[in-house]
């Protein structure tokens, strides 16, 4: 009987390769493994394991007649020829279940941190720097948050806000049915959220239509000294435009945890010339693409694509 093999390409949680064992697959673990390699491989396995790193593009799924399943650490899909995919008859998976809290968290932790000059104020004291004044900070109560995109991660952070008193925007052009679970959440247009919201949230997919969405346009439709915050994907906003923006006081601040060009060897010398400016603003809070990077997120993610697979495995998919 030929093996079933399956190929994990990024750091996963062991009780992944131990549960896909357990069904019966021999697992090769290469956490350090390259997209070129992989392409060589591909046609040995069965499935795949993987993160952002591995494009799973229409001439790699030809290379791989085997191939049954697809199995993305997270929940972004745009790595994954979709449609290629369902061609050939390939599942994939994906775990937006698994790191959603540790996103919103993450989310809210920045907002935070940037309403109250954390960083700022924590660099000064670290320097014997004592600047009570210049660090007074604003309170979220009593301003309104719109949350753009109510999936898994925007349902999260609608929760976290819940008792926080302020009001709450939600909108989803996809998911017409998240009313009921999230009550206290007004459901409003695109444009609503834009034209009210103190504070915009994105949560959405990468999508050709998601595209560039936070654009001059749209900064233009905003409130004056609105704040964004992304934690979903960066080429979802203009960075040019933002930037400006934060320059010129129409946007109030950001917290950025994703990028348009999130690899600095490859930027270009006009990228490097607006990320230098992104980063010597004092209204920015920013991090390393790890919103949902916890120890907890890790384990959750490896559950949550095990069931599915298991499900899969015995004739009852998700």
């Amino acid at each position: 009987m030929q093996k079933e093999l399956v190929l994990i390409t990024d750091t996963a949680h062991p009780l992944l390769a131990e549960g896909l064992r357990d069904l019966g697959f021999e697992v090769v673990v290469r956490p350090d493994i390259l997209l070129e390699e992989v392409r060589r491989m591909a046609g040995s396995f069965r499935g795949l394991v993987i993160n952002s790193k591995i494009v799973v593009d229409a001439s790699m799924l030809a290379s791989a007649p085997q191939l049954a399943f697809v199995a993305r650490l997270g929940s972004g899909l745009e790595i994954i020829d979709l449609e290629e995919a369902r061609r050939r008859g390939v599942r994939v998976f994906s775990a937006p279940e698994g790191n959603c809290n540790a996103v919103a968290e993450h989310a809210l932790g920045m907002l935070l941190c940037l309403a109250n000059h954390l960083t700022a104020s924590d660099r000064e004291v670290r320097n014997f720097q004592w600047h009570r004044e210049k660090n007074r900070g604003w309170e979220l109560a009593g301003r309104t948050v719109g949350i753009v995109g109510v999936g898994h991660t925007g349902s999260a952070l609608a929760r976290k806000l819940q008792g926080m008193s302020v009001r709450v925007l939600g909108h989803d052009k996809y998911k017409p049915d998240w009313k009921g679970s999230l009550p206290w959440v007004e459901r409003v247009e695109a444009a609503d959220i834009a034209r009210e919201a103190d504070i915009i949230s994105l949560h959405l997919p990468l999508t050709p239509e998601t595209r560039q969405y936070v654009d001059r346009h749209y900064i233009a439709s905003c409130r004056d000294g609105f704040v964004l915050i992304n934690t979903a994907r960066g080429n979802q906003v203009d960075t040019p435009a933002l930037v400006e923006a934060l320059e010129s006081g129409k946007a109030g601040g950001a917290c950025l945890d994703v990028f348009e060009n999130e690899k600095p060897e490859t930027m270009t010398s006009e990228e490097k010339e607006w990320y230098r400016r992104l980063y010597h603003l004092p209204n920015v809070v920013l991090s390393p693409h790890v919103a949902g990077w916890t120890r907890e997120s890790l384990e959750r993610i490896a559950a949550v694509l095990l069931e599915k697979i298991r499900m899969w495995r015995l004739g009852n998919p998700a």
